[in-house]
């Protein structure tokens, strides 16, 4: 059986997912975050836009977008950001428009932000997130990686271990976890995670009509 309309597999457009990596500072989801982009180019980070100063070796629109303050406070009343948090006293949100526009066009975009990010993510768009989060082999693993990377004061790795014992405490709330004790490890296990929800029936977009259409005889 034939009709007008010929409905086949290259009709099926995918919706794009938004993929959130969460973790205590420390527990890898940077590292893994990076890992997947080299792995996947299907895969684009979200580029959070932020208030803080702009660090050595950083560069602006490929890191962070930065800002000041008062600039970021506008975005925010211009409802500009999907998610907006203060973090060690600095502002970062995540760009609406910019998300909006990739998965529109079938791309997969990656956050790498906090749980109350994600939580603010997941109250927009809940149909789009995956969310996942990397939960460290030991606290104290998570203590001597946050000293080896060399890149906080004392001060800095007392405040983070003190706010990692909160953190921990919403693994509940995501939809998959990953315990970092090997990194290759890790990182395949979230490209698998990403590859099983790009199947997920409810983001392929012709999916009916292409199943109808089988079942007409086409």
């Amino acid at each position: 059986m034939t009709n007008d309309m010929t409905h086949t597999a290259s009709n099926i457009k995918r919706r794009g997912l938004m993929l959130a990596l969460s973790s205590p500072s420390g527990a890898g989801k940077s590292s893994i975050s990076r890992a997947l982009l080299a792995h996947d180019s299907g895969l684009h980070l979200s580029i959070s836009v932020t208030s803080r100063p702009i660090r050595q070796g950083e560069v602006d629109g490929e890191d962070y977008h930065f800002v000041s303050k008062p600039a970021f406070e506008d975005m925010v009343k211009q409802e500009a950001f999907l998610e907006h948090a203060l973090v060690f006293g600095n502002l970062y949100g995540s760009p609406k428009a910019t998300t909006e526009q990739q998965l529109v066009s079938g791309r997969d975009v990656l956050f790498d932000i906090d749980w109350q990010g994600t939580q603010s993510l997941k109250a927009k768009m809940r149909e789009d997130l995956v969310t996942v989060f990397i939960l460290p082999p030991s606290f104290q693993e998570l203590e001597s990686r946050l000293r080896r990377r060399g890149r906080d004061s004392e001060e800095d790795v007392v405040r983070r271990m003190a706010k990692a014992a909160d953190e921990l405490s919403h693994f509940a709330e995501y939809d998959y976890i990953v315990i970092n004790t090997d990194f290759d490890h890790s990182v395949q296990q979230v490209l698998k995670i990403l590859a099983a929800e790009r199947l997920k029936r409810h983001r392929q977009n012709g999916l009916t009509d292409f199943v109808r259409g089988l079942q007409e005889g086409n």
